[in-house]
């Protein structure tokens, strides 16, 4: 897996992370790209609207996303490219090795 802080550093950061989540935080201006980077299972989190070419091997696909957008992101390898008039920010919860029950009150019925 190419991990996207160590192949595009200038756009993720990393913003949390213990055993269970790491938070990423991704930023970026018109006509920037990606190399092909990785996420794990992930929660996508926009902060802001844009505009967005997404490249998965052979397959290439656009998007449009606005503020505010949470979606599942299941474990995927990509490569993305600015293509709009607006700057990309995104939070990015991945999801490592699911964690042991807590042992604590139960929040509805068994």
């Amino acid at each position: 897996m190419s991990d996207p802080v160590e192949s595009n550093p200038s756009l993720y950061s990393v913003v949390f992370e213990n055993e269970r989540v790491r938070v990423l935080e991704y930023r970026d201006v018109p006509g920037d790209r990606t190399t092909p980077h990785s996420h794990p299972d992930s929660v996508m989190v926009t902060l802001s609207g844009f505009d967005r070419r997404l490249s998965v091997g052979d397959q290439v696909r656009d998007v449009t996303l606005e503020p505010g957008h949470a979606a599942w992101l299941p474990a995927q390898t990509h490569a993305g490219e600015n293509i709009g008039s607006t700057e990309t920010h995104v939070m990015f919860v991945e999801l490592k090795e699911p964690g042991e029950p807590s042992g604590g009150a139960a929040l509805g019925p068994a």
